[in-house]
């Protein structure tokens, strides 16, 4: 293969990264891959790592969420068994996900609980529950997404905000 068939892809890492094998000289993940603001045109893409050094920095550095750009060769299905995958010759993070002050772990995925609120993931949605009972919501990219009250109304807000055209406030 040439350079014509290297692919570059921005993406959030979507869940923790795997080992490929016992001595992680390998490793997996799956990024998420949202070319438009349109949630349809999301997609999910399997990544594996076959390089020793970048597979270790892969499975110690990463975090769900991280904003992350792969360069690699994209592995298309040759059966309709295969999978869709792409091999990964190199990555770049471009941006982390910040770790609250107060708080030596990681962000995951599991809520995160303070005197001042609730914090959590919802998909790519960051809530914050403040303990009077108004729920915040942003995308993980940092974009004001809403607020309400009514905690059944969540879904409402979110989709409402991935239907709405560019520019609608």
């Amino acid at each position: 293969m040439d350079t014509a068939d290297v692919v570059v892809l921005d993406g959030f890492l979507d869940e923790e990264t795997v080992p490929g094998d016992a001595d992680c000289t390998t490793a997996r993940f799956r990024i998420v891959i949202e070319p438009t603001d349109e949630r349809t045109d999301q997609m999910v893409l399997p990544c594996s790592v076959s390089d020793p050094i970048l597979a270790h920095q892969v499975v110690t550095d990463l975090r769900p969420g991280d904003l992350l750009r792969v360069t690699g060769y994209l592995r298309l299905p040759t059966t309709p068994d295969d999978p869709i995958w792409l091999h990964v010759l190199a990555l770049e993070l471009r941006a982390l996900v910040p770790e609250p002050a107060d708080q030596a772990e990681p962000l995951t995925a599991q809520p995160t609980i303070s005197e001042d609120g609730l914090i959590e993931r919802f998909g790519r949605y960051l809530l914050f529950h403040d303990p009077v009972g108004v729920s915040f919501v942003w995308t993980e990219t940092g974009t004001w997404v809403g607020e309400t009250e009514d905690l059944d109304a969540l879904s409402d807000l979110i989709r409402a905000f991935e239907h709405a055209h560019p520019g609608t406030p």
